[in-house]
């Protein structure tokens, strides 16, 4: 996607009794993937930048957030200290997204102590699985 064209994809404001997840990955394919995974347990929200992530926690806390590690400007990283910050948001399980397997990326992650890490592609039952577990704590 062009730099200029970063947004919400998908957030609505249904009342609901299932669970808020919020995935952020700069990869339309990886989103809708993963929302489709999704949908029919949680609450999904798509957005394709850090930096619009960022602007939408400002207004909206999900129960969960499935983060591209990589993505350009605000990355994973950097989104998940500006979560960590915030008082409103410190303690919002956040699971990496990456297809980053290298070592090095991967200490790199688990240094930041997020609530999980995700190989991507994952497998539609495996996700369900570790969002199961993770919501139920």
């Amino acid at each position: 996607m062009e730099e200029n064209q970063k947004f919400v994809l998908e957030h609505t404001q249904e009342v609901s009794n299932r669970k808020h997840i919020l995935i952020v990955d700069d990869d339309l394919n990886t989103l809708k993937t993963l929302r489709y995974y999704l949908q029919d347990a949680y609450k999904v929200t798509v957005i394709n930048s850090g930096k619009v992530a960022v602007d939408f926690l400002l207004k909206y806390t999900p129960d969960l957030i499935l983060l591209d590690y990589m993505m350009p400007m605000y990355n994973g990283a950097a989104v998940l200290k500006i979560i960590k910050s915030r008082e409103a948001t410190r303690n919002i399980p956040v699971f990496f997204l990456t297809g980053q397997t290298d070592r090095t990326t991967v200490m790199e992650c688990l240094s930041l102590k997020p609530a999980g890490y995700i190989i991507k592609p994952v497998a539609k039952d495996a996700l369900l699985d570790k969002m199961a577990q993770a919501l139920a704590k």
